[in-house]
């Protein structure tokens, strides 16, 4: 496990390691309310030139950013919805899949699976500064 101290105005620095690194697969974020799990989306979809309108996926579930992007919010329904929904296979789908509020569980299941998983735990510092613990142990 890497640790990152960031301003939130140096996250591109690694967005852009991470994009280098993982580019197929999910990303699972965990971290409190408002920790920065949707603004992390939000600069890796700008950093591989995608200019959609990043939203979290809370209601919706999932939301797509170009073809290769796909973002997802299990926090209101858990992931025994997620998969009663057959979403487990969209994970295995081409790009970069990114799910909020993803837990060890996920990991076991996503490995066991053989879908490579990437975990990044993001703890907010201040209002301009997160702490990003990111696990490549299943990459």
């Amino acid at each position: 496990m890497i640790d990152y101290q960031l301003k939130l105005d140096e996250l591109h620095t690694l967005v852009k390691e991470i994009s280098e690194k993982f580019q197929n697969g999910v990303i699972i974020l965990k971290g409190d309310l408002a920790s920065g799990k949707t603004t992390f989306v939000k600069a890796l979809a700008l950093h591989l030139g995608v200019d959609d309108d990043v939203t979290s996926p809370t209601f919706s579930l999932q939301q797509c950013y170009g073809n290769r992007i796909f973002h997802y919010d299990i926090y209101n329904h858990g992931i025994e919805h997620f998969i009663s929904l057959g979403m487990l296979e969209e994970l295995d789908r081409d790009g970069l899949h990114l799910v909020e509020w993803g837990d060890d569980r996920l990991v076991d299941i996503l490995e066991s699976a053989g879908i490579k998983t990437l975990t990044i735990t993001i703890g907010k510092l201040d209002n301009n500064s997160r702490n990003y613990k990111v696990d490549y142990a299943h990459a």
